[in-house]
């Protein structure tokens, strides 16, 4: 088949993948994820674990060591089927926790750990640049087989060449659809649909070959088996100690590869898709390995001495001229190298930007968490930044390793890598009383022997370490050798790195963990995980106050964004029994604030973050109550009172600000009475002087022309109040009758920037606009809500204190309402006045300085209930900030006016 053919084709193939992961991410965003989330997706997506190496390696894998392949599905299916509790543990508490990736994982049980999650993240990186580097170099070796018998001018020039412009495309798709969102769990809908996807092409692609290979090349399954016999594969010893190893390094595979974790866990929305999994997944596994061993043998047979078993899937194909099935052969193993690739990228890169650049950023800013700034845009970008790095790690370990080594053999090295962290998560999980210094001093010391005995090595002598060292150890001392250490001579390789890792990882672990005792986040934290299944894993663990709601509301603002944020507030107030934006701090709500950043920039981070406004973690002595008791009967009882005790309190809460807000409500009464007084005897004053000047005969023409405009200007002002008296009984009583019609958003907007232009118009005042986004058709009484974006917009420029004042109006169209912010750049409104500022008796400035009776935000508040909508205060706007929103398709009854 022509190369350009098979190149076309690879393109129309990637344009596939963007079409249906921008369609699913755009379905998710109209809430109609249904199928996105369903349990076949889901076990679909655990398909990644079929990389390359599935594909391509385990035919190699099986024409050089028999059955021994099946050690790689062996594993994986006795987890999903004999243990996939410990699956469930682990989404359970990756939901409640709001867990991020692997690293957050064991961060967030070892008292939110920092110094944890970034010696994870470093493991996960240096162990998946092995395995980067396996797809990339199979996907070059693909594009080779089918160079090699083309013309010249199609011949592949440089692999090295080809590995790194997929590489590039690779990180570009990664970056696209990998990092639209911060919050990790808002789930990547379209790269996992694109898995999917994928996960149906490279099964298809690997049992028609099979098929082929059976029935089109051989004569069927007694051909086959006849073949095995009289091939060195049917005689391959079988070697209990590696069979045991490899499986044992497989099944932690499963639950320790960042891209498995990332699926698996944080891509889950439904902890029941696992009972579907833990039958459906194996049974993807055994169709993936049905015809390993016939394409092996086959192969070995037809194939010429020295032909690379590694791409046997392919090259079988090709040798018996059917080129369109070695297209979808090679299909399937593009999808398999790349839908491992862009997984394993997201999530290492989230780790990275979670553990090493967001710790950073705080350490080194001024303030920390407390300085205001748009953190969400720089985790967002050291993602992307951390995606490409990634790649290009893998892609210099392929240049560095030759790319000649068997796949398999690059595979494994991965897989004990990253093994390395089944004793931490095991012992988090089952063991309270596993400490963060024994995790610390066990991932340390796994991961140095791990880099000595097995990852170094890998470059071969001479690489990045010299053939002395790998000969006689170094400075000479040979039980010091990375491949026979301790003197433990003969082993593999392979299994004498990973018995020596993991025990000593072990050892030090359970030593460190022994000799230590677990702080009292740690000790809140064990008891959430290992009794995950018992109560509600809330840590629980904030003392009360030190913090201010308002305080709080900027610096989420920065991480989760501005209207997301917001929403979050809003919903926690409620739940408080308050309105508004700003919920009581009480040590619950900053728990929950603490979780959900946890799922942008995860557990460690949010934790430092929310520290710095709060007073500390101290715990309460029902926390060590409950973390010391193990009956569950006292366990449900304390969880019992302490909800009786946040029910009164928050009763009491209520009723004393019910009774400050009376009582400040009174002083403003008076105050109200007293204004509305002057109001109207100024005038009538004026009105009755004036008139009787005017009674005077011999009054010149001029002077009673000026005359009467005074008492013409005092009665319009006295008419002014009187309506406005009037206007709010009549919108307080719903007796208004609305005049609902469909018009411009934009074009109300501007109707109301005009009309309110003779307020203070001698003063500087810039109103920035984003009048393409306005266009929003709206269905209201239009005169109605120009008087409230009126009202605001003068309060603006009356009232902001900047030196050079300006306004911002934001609208836009959320769902089935139109919201549209009025925010200036002053000193905003002080918090204590927040509560008064629509009541019709509040005035939060002396009465000299304005000539009203302080009734506009009243009336604005009273529209807004007319028109069904609401206006409210923002606050941790940096300045004055006012949120109207309105129905777009409101329920309006017009009434008649009394």
């Amino acid at each position: 088949m022509p190369f350009n053919i098979l190149v076309a084709v690879c393109l129309v193939y990637v344009c596939l993948l963007f079409l249906v992961a921008f369609v699913a991410e755009r379905r998710a965003e109209r809430g109609k994820a249904g199928f996105l989330r369903s349990p076949l997706v889901y076990t679909l997506s655990l398909s990644i674990y079929c990389t390359a190496w599935t594909f391509y390696g385990a035919v190699g894998y099986a024409a050089r060591s028999g059955l021994e392949f099946l050690t790689i599905y062996l594993g994986p299916t006795l987890v999903l089927v004999g243990w996939w509790l410990l699956l469930r543990k682990l989404v359970r508490i990756g939901q409640s926790q709001r867990v991020t990736s692997i690293a957050d994982l064991i961060s967030s049980r070892y008292g939110k750990s920092n110094l944890l999650g970034v010696i994870v993240t470093v493991i996960c990186v240096v162990a998946a640049t092995p395995y980067i580097a396996l797809q990339l170099q199979s996907v070059t070796l693909s594009f080779g087989v089918f160079a090699s018998g083309t013309p010249e001018g199609w011949a592949l020039p440089n692999q090295s060449a080809t590995a790194l412009w997929v590489a590039a495309g690779l990180a570009l798709f990664t970056i696209l659809f990998g990092t639209r969102n911060l919050d990790a769990n808002e789930r990547h809908h379209g790269v996992v649909m694109a898995i999917a996807l994928e996960a149906v092409v490279k099964l298809v692609a690997l049992l028609a070959v099979g098929i082929f290979v059976v029935w089109g090349v051989a004569g069927g399954w007694t051909d086959v088996a006849a073949r095995i016999d009289a091939s060195p594969i049917g005689d391959w010893p079988l070697v209990p100690g590696r069979w045991i190893g490899l499986t044992l390094v497989s099944a932690a595979a499963i639950v320790t590869l960042p891209r498995m974790f990332q699926v698996m866990v944080v891509e889950n929305s439904d902890e029941r898709h696992l009972a579907t999994a833990s039958w459906a997944f194996p049974l993807y596994l055994m169709l993936m390995s049905l015809f390993v061993v016939p394409i092996a043998v086959v192969g070995l047979s037809v194939l010429p001495e020295g032909a690379n078993p590694d791409l046997f899937v392919l090259t079988l194909p090709l040798a018996e001229g059917q080129g369109k099935l070695a297209m979808l052969a090679f299909l399937g193993g593009f999808s398999s190298a790349t839908s491992m690739v862009i997984v394993a990228a997201i999530a290492l890169a989230t780790m990275v930007s979670n553990h090493v650049v967001a710790p950073l950023w705080l350490s080194l800013r001024a303030g920390g968490a407390k300085a205001p700034g748009d953190v969400r845009g720089l985790i967002l970008m050291s993602r992307r930044v951390s995606i490409a790095a990634i790649l290009a790690l893998g892609y210099i370990y392929y240049s560095l390793s030759g790319g000649s080594a068997a796949l398999a053999a690059i595979g494994l090295i991965a897989f004990v890598g990253v093994a390395q962290i089944l004793p931490a998560m095991l012992g988090g999980l089952f063991w309270r009383g596993a400490t963060r210094i024994g995790a610390a001093l066990g991932l340390a010391t796994g991961f140095l022997v791990w880099l000595y005995t097995l990852y170094l090595p890998s470059f071969g002598a001479g690489g990045l370490l010299s053939t002395a060292i790998l000969a006689e150890g170094p400075w000479g001392i040979g039980w010091l050798r990375p491949q026979a250490l301790f003197g433990a001579y003969g082993l593999d390789p392979l299994m004498h790195a990973v018995f020596w890792s993991l025990a000593l990882n072990t050892f030090a672990f359970v030593a460190g963990s022994l000799v230590t005792f677990p702080s009292p986040v740690e000790r809140m934290q064990g008891l959430a995980f290992v009794n995950a299944f018992d109560h509600d894993p809330g840590a629980h663990g904030w003392s009360r106050g030190g913090a201010e709601a308002e305080d709080l509301l900027t610096m989420a603002q920065g991480i989760l964004g501005a209207e997301e944020a917001q929403e979050f507030f809003r919903t926690c107030a409620e739940a408080q029994g308050k309105a508004g934006f700003l919920p009581d701090t009480t040590p619950d709500f900053i728990d929950r604030l603490e979780r959900r950043l946890s799922g942008a920039v995860g557990a460690a981070t949010a934790h430092a973050m929310v520290a710095q406004f709060a007073e500390g973690a101290a715990v309460s002595a029902q926390d060590l109550l409950a973390v010391a008791s193990e009956a569950q009967q006292i366990l449900e009882y304390s969880t019992q009172l302490e909800a009786k005790s946040e029910e009164l309190e928050r009763t009491a809460r209520q009723l004393r600000e019910a009774n400050d807000k009376l009582k400040d409500l009174s002083v403003q009464k008076d105050a109200f009475l007293s204004q509305i007084s002057h109001e109207l005897r100024t005038p009538m004053t004026s009105i009755r002087a004036f008139s009787e000047i005017l009674k005077d005969p011999e009054l010149p023409d001029e002077m009673q022309k000026q005359y009467a405009g005074v008492i013409h200007d005092e009665t319009i002002r006295l008419t002014r109040l009187l309506d406005d008296l009037l206007d709010l009984s009549v919108l307080e009583n719903r007796k208004v009758k609305l005049d609902v019609k469909v018009a411009n958003l934009h074009d109300l907007i501007s109707k109301a920037v005009r009309s309110a232009s003779n307020t203070r118009p001698e003063r500087s005042f810039v109103i920035h606009r984003d009048q393409p986004a306005e266009h929003i058709p709206v269905i209201t009484d239009t005169d109605r809500l120009v008087q409230v974006f009126i009202n605001l917009v003068s309060n603006a420029r009356k009232y902001c204190d900047a030196e050079r004042p300006e306004l911002t109006i934001n609208a836009r169209r959320r769902g089935n309402r139109i919201i549209v912010d009025f925010i200036d750049n002053g000193s905003g409104i002080p918090k204590a006045s927040q509560r008064l500022i629509f009541e019709k008796f509040a005035r939060l400035t002396d009465t000299a300085r304005a000539g009203g009776a302080g009734l506009g935000l009243a009336i604005c508040r009273e529209i807004m209930a007319n028109l069904g909508g609401t206006i409210a205060y923002l606050p941790g706007q940096g300045g004055a900030a006012f949120r109207v929103s309105l129905p777009a398709k409101p329920e309006i009854r017009a009434q008649e006016a009394a």
